[in-house]
């Protein structure tokens, strides 16, 4: 009886643990801020899969289509719906940030007003994989756009 009570507690040890290391990581990604342009262009993605863009020599895995360049104006109120909060925004250019609910991961979604399109990118700022949640929050922010 004891070893099983014993594998318990080293479980839930491991588990709270593995929590607060979470939970840590969450805090730490508050610290950083959306890269930017690079060039007039949005920052490439990084090598991990937690990205995805449309600018231009983006891999296909991480590749988005852009949004139409008549969205620009309705982008802010559509960001704020989806629960966003816009913290930059300047000639052609918005930055938002996106805090998951558990463990207040946070992410950057930025937009470039080009020629003739809006390119996007969306990231993780901490961790490796983001389980798709990237490419879903531009494919919801495509769809509440062409409502």
């Amino acid at each position: 009886m004891s070893i099983i009570r014993t594998g318990a507690f080293a479980l839930i040890g491991l588990a709270v643990l593995g929590a607060g290391g979470f939970a840590a990581l969450g805090q730490y990604s508050k610290r950083g801020s959306a890269p930017g342009l690079t060039g007039g262009t949005l920052a490439p993605c990084p090598a991990s899969p937690n990205c995805v863009s449309s600018e231009a020599g983006t891999e296909a895995a991480k590749r988005v289509e852009p949004l139409a360049s008549a969205s620009w104006d309705a982008l802010p109120g559509a960001i704020a719906a989806m629960g966003g909060q816009v913290t930059r925004r300047e000639d052609g250019y918005i930055a938002a940030e996106f805090t998951s609910r558990v463990f207040g991961f946070v992410d950057d979604l930025e937009l470039r007003r080009g020629e003739d399109a809006v390119h996007v990118r969306s990231a993780s700022r901490v961790g490796h994989s983001d389980n798709g949640v990237n490419a879903a929050r531009v494919a919801q922010l495509r769809s509440r756009l062409d409502d």
